[in-house]
């Protein structure tokens, strides 16, 4: 379906009409041989609450952002390769329903389509172009994937000490393991390259255990710290909360 579509005035349009939405921000999504596959509004599972967020599916990429106005104005542009991308089925749960996990080496996070149809009709989708996308480029799927973070109301204790969490004792997350724990078990910070170039929060047992990997690997190799491709995404700011949702059909394209 995509080959017939990538060169059509019709997808043109459509590609243009994101660009516009994620406008100024925004990066550039028009490229050869590029496909808008489907969109439409999601439910993302964030720290604190279930959010509504715009996606949009590509033949090689996955675009989300966080809703403005509705087919006019997203903000927080997320870009994320397919072949870098899994999504996992979940069975329901008490607070979500058609719930299913997408897992990258940067980010992992939970979702919620409207219904169990349009869940199964994303995650078909998505690995219908990342089984095209992988045989496409000749690249090697990723096999090392970020942690889901834990929501903030699932603990009201460390999950490390069981500290009780107060207004003056906060939580945070390890960026390695998505724990939610408390300051003084989250003091450490280490560069995970597939997440930031730049040192980030981990908790004392996964700062522990990523030194001796790297002190490892280091005696394997002549390089210093964490020898792995880092995998390039665009964006990467704080998601805002946003009020009010109304969930509406998944729109995918027709050849």
């Amino acid at each position: 379906m995509t080959p017939r579509l990538a060169f059509t005035e019709d997808n043109a349009m459509r590609i243009a009409a994101v660009e516009r939405a994620f406008a100024p921000s925004g990066k550039s999504l028009a490229k050869p041989g590029r496909v808008l596959v489907g969109e439409g509004r999601l439910l993302k599972l964030c720290r604190r609450s279930l959010q509504p967020k715009m996606f949009f599916l590509f033949n090689d990429i996955i675009v989300y952002g966080s809703i403005v106005v509705h087919r006019f104005w997203y903000k927080n542009q997320h870009i994320i390769p397919l072949e870098d991308t899994i999504v996992e089925d979940l069975a329901d749960s008490l607070e979500m329903k058609n719930q299913w996990l997408i897992r990258t080496p940067k980010k992992s996070f939970y979702m919620s389509a409207a219904s169990e149809k349009e869940k199964q009709a994303w995650i078909s989708h998505i690995l219908e172009c990342r089984e095209q996308q992988l045989i496409s480029s000749r690249k090697e799927p990723t096999t090392s994937f970020a942690a889901a973070w834990i929501p903030d109301r699932a603990s009201d204790i460390c999950m490390r000490c069981a500290d009780k969490f107060t207004v003056a004792q906060r939580r945070h997350h390890c960026r390695q393991c998505g724990f939610v724990v408390c300051n003084s078990c989250s003091k450490c910070r280490i560069v995970i390259p597939a997440i930031s170039a730049k040192p980030v929060r981990v908790c004392t047992l996964c700062f522990n255990t990523l030194l001796r990997e790297k002190a490892e690997q280091a005696g394997k190799r002549s390089s210093d710290g964490f020898d792995l491709e880092m995998p390039m995404y665009e964006a990467s700011s704080d998601e805002d909360s946003e009020e009010g949702y109304d969930m509406m059909p998944i729109q995918w394209v027709k050849p």
